[in-house]
């Protein structure tokens, strides 16, 4: 018998057109095997997540761009295909975004934690973020918000190169524009170059001092905020690798006890009056050795399945669980346990894991969606290398050199 009430379904919701975002997968898988009815909201025509043998339904997600509004009426139309209540989990910061604001038209209809409709758009701004960090006296890298090109390169001689630029809202950056969230700048003409760009990125930016990255300096924290601001589920996590290195998402991760991290982490959730699935991540700076919050990802980070308890609770089942009111079970914690996205860490995926270990895609009860990616991920690869062989061996060496 399942523990998660199966008579209610869950929606996953992702904006993003990332084919390659395990975390969606995961999801899928975690509720599934539950028992539980699972219908993804997104662009998954070719995605590996499709292949999953325990999706029930995929939906088309809003169009690139959509306001909150219109993903409201997006589904809308998917509750009434499921037709009863279900629960709703965004899996990227757009969707939660749109979500917060849209709580009111949505509650008939999903079941969805209990906290202000704006909380998820302010903490996913990266702005809003470092401004809250100063009030609850939370370290946060120092940040700069410049009004003109001549202010941004103002900044960065304050900060010191290099200095990081990330854009305040980065889920309102168009596809195809070739801006990043977040890239490291090297030059005062940089900086000037990327403000003039904020039209175009739909939001500010911002410049922030740069913490090196280095062994043991990056954690984050998944958890789940249940009705009473209770943490629950979840754990702390050292990022071993990451792509690109040193600043991207985590392709191998280990359940790391950190108690000095996960203090701060409930700490800051409580301050703020969070419901919901979190994933916080940190950086250590090696000068004075406290823990600066980077990002408060207010939805289901990527490797949440890493942080699986003895009694098979993760976020994503924790959240179903006390939306239908079902006692959350008691597990105990799996330190040392691994997580492995095989696309980009493929040796590490083949070493042995002692204390045990998820692949992002690979799952013996499961296995379409492994083939799946390794076939699109072969396309990718070998679309990328055309177009650096169109460049020419200057291009090349170039990027190379730095």
């Amino acid at each position: 018998m399942s523990l998660l009430d199966i008579r209610v379904p869950a929606v996953l919701l992702r904006i993003d057109r990332n084919p390659f975002h395990h975390g969606t997968l995961g999801a899928v898988r975690s509720l599934g095997r539950a028992g539980v009815e699972v219908h993804v909201v997104a662009d998954c025509e070719g995605s590996p997540v499709r292949r999953s043998c325990f999706v029930r339904g995929m939906h088309a997600p809003p169009p690139p761009g959509a306001s909150p509004a219109e993903v409201a009426r997006v589904l809308h139309r998917v509750a009434t295909r499921v037709g009863r209540p279900a629960v709703l989990i965004p899996m990227d910061d757009a969707g939660a975004v749109a979500v917060g604001r849209t709580r009111a038209e949505l509650a008939p209809v999903y079941l969805l934690p209990a906290m202000p409709g704006a909380l998820p758009e302010r903490v996913a701004d990266k702005a809003e973020l470092a401004g809250m960090c100063a009030s609850l006296d939370v370290a946060h890298p120092e940040t700069l918000v410049p009004d003109s090109a001549r202010e941004a390169a103002t900044a960065v001689a304050r900060l010191g190169l290099p200095a990081v630029a990330k854009w305040s809202r980065p889920w309102l950056v168009p596809a195809g524009s070739g801006l990043r969230s977040t890239v490291l700048v090297r030059s005062a003409q940089q900086a000037r170059e990327l403000y003039a760009r904020a039209g175009e990125a739909g939001s500010r930016l911002l410049l922030q001092a740069f913490l090196p990255p280095g062994p043991d300096r990056d954690w984050f924290f998944h958890g789940y905020a249940d009705s009473g601001g209770l943490v629950r589920a979840g754990g702390t996590g050292r990022k071993q690798r990451a792509r690109p290195r040193g600043a991207g998402l985590t392709s191998v991760g280990r359940w790391t006890d950190n108690p000095e991290v996960h203090v701060l982490a409930e700490r800051i959730t409580e301050a703020l009056g969070y419901r919901g699935i979190l994933d916080l991540d940190f950086r250590r700076c090696g000068r004075t050795g406290r823990y600066h919050l980077l990002d408060f990802n207010p939805r289901p980070g990527a490797q949440f399945r890493l942080f699986t308890d003895t009694a098979g609770l993760d976020v994503v089942r924790a959240l179903h669980l006390d939306l239908t009111h079902r006692p959350l079970p008691e597990g105990a914690p799996r330190p040392g346990r691994a997580f492995v996205v095989e696309n980009y860490a493929p040796l590490s995926a083949l070493r042995p894991a002692p204390a045990g270990r998820e692949l992002a895609w690979h799952a013996p009860d499961d296995r379409a969606p492994g083939r799946a990616m390794w076939h699109l991920w072969g396309r990718h690869a070998a679309g990328r290398l055309r177009d650096r062989l169109r460049q020419g061996p200057t291009g090349r060496f170039t990027r190379l050199a730095r």
